[in-house]
């Protein structure tokens, strides 16, 4: 998985005609251990957030969360499950390569499984974004996928020193570890990072 063109977006709605992989139905594994390590506080931004289980996990735990996604048809999915479950989430469509005009810096920003979908170029405007996005001391938590996973199917991965230098403008790395993605391509959950960073004042 070496290819530094990235993921097209067309990808992204045509797969959400079926299942993706990353859709398993609960919320990542590695977000409730950062929910239950005090990580997630205040407004939290779901960074991609697919049909919501890492939203809702959020929700559910009195955090006020807004989530956005590219493709409508998830953002749908993820509203009727909103609407089901009695959870309130400002779910949006957005575009992570187009300016966003958030009402507010949000105090977290959490993103599960989109870094490492971005091409080379692309990279530099999404950590701006990112950084735009989020007030000076609050937490952005990126769950990747590594370059310890061998298997053919997946996104491009990312190595500890791509994580390090992309996020080197603005951040301050506080933790970075190793973790499983989980997905149903991958029987226990694909080898991937768990990275802390800090947004600099």
């Amino acid at each position: 998985m070496t290819d530094h063109r990235g993921v097209p977006s067309k990808f992204f709605h045509e797969i959400y005609q079926q299942t993706p992989a990353w859709e398993v139905g609960t919320p990542q594994p590695q977000v409730i251990r950062w929910l239950e390590a005090g990580r997630c506080t205040g407004h939290v931004l779901d960074f991609g957030c697919g049909t919501g289980e890492n939203a809702f996990l959020l929700a559910q735990h009195g955090l006020k969360v807004t989530a956005f996604d590219l493709v409508p048809a998830a953002v749908e999915q993820a509203r009727t499950k909103a609407r089901e479950r009695g959870l309130e989430v400002d779910f949006r469509v957005g575009d992570a390569l187009k300016e966003v005009d958030w009402p507010i810096p949000f105090d977290t920003i959490l993103d599960s499984g989109v870094f490492h979908v971005f091409s080379d170029d692309d990279r530099p405007r999404v950590v701006a974004g990112l950084r735009a996005a989020l007030r000076p001391g609050g937490l952005l938590l990126i769950l990747c996928f590594s370059e310890l996973e061998t298997s053919e199917v997946g996104p491009r991965r990312l190595t500890e020193s791509e994580l390090r230098s992309c996020f080197a403008e603005g951040f301050q790395l506080e933790e970075l570890t190793r973790t499983r993605y989980a997905s149903l391509a991958h029987p226990g959950g694909a080898q991937a990072w768990a990275a802390v960073f800090r947004r600099d004042g």
